[in-house]
């Protein structure tokens, strides 16, 4: 019996905290439900999940992520629920200046599953699925 049960929160180290806030609020609906200038840090939800992203420190040299190359996050998959929502998600977002599509909406293997994968503004991997009907 696991002595966990499920997910509390993702945290997200981000290159850009106004622009990443943006991408989960503006682009994707979320709300934003904290905020703590000390960090600094915002936390967003979309009302069942909450990921916390936290501001790198720019003082040092930094790295982008390299999924290949780089232990950890290799990319977060969110749920869509209609095959229409994910054409359209990926449509708004090949036109927001930030965010960069790495390809649009395709069958996962053999279907009806379908997805697709952009990076948000501070370059995190994103992957969009709706699991057919």
């Amino acid at each position: 019996m696991p002595i966990t049960s499920g997910i509390n929160h993702i945290g997200l180290a981000v290159a850009d905290l106004q622009a990443s806030t943006g991408f989960f609020v503006n682009q994707l609906g979320w709300s934003e439900s904290g905020y703590d200038a000390s960090y600094p840090r915002t936390a967003v939800t979309d009302g069942t999940l909450k990921i916390t992203l936290w501001q790198i420190d720019h003082s040092q040299p930094t790295n982008p992520f390299n999924r290949r190359q780089n232990v950890g996050l290799h990319h977060l998959a969110l749920h869509i629920e209609t095959e229409a929502e994910l054409y359209d998600l990926a449509d708004q977002l090949a036109a927001v200046e930030n965010v960069e599509i790495e390809f649009m909406p395709e069958f996962m293997g053999n279907g009806p599953r379908k997805h697709f994968i952009c990076y948000e503004p501070s370059g995190i991997r994103i992957e969009f699925t709706w699991m057919g009907s």
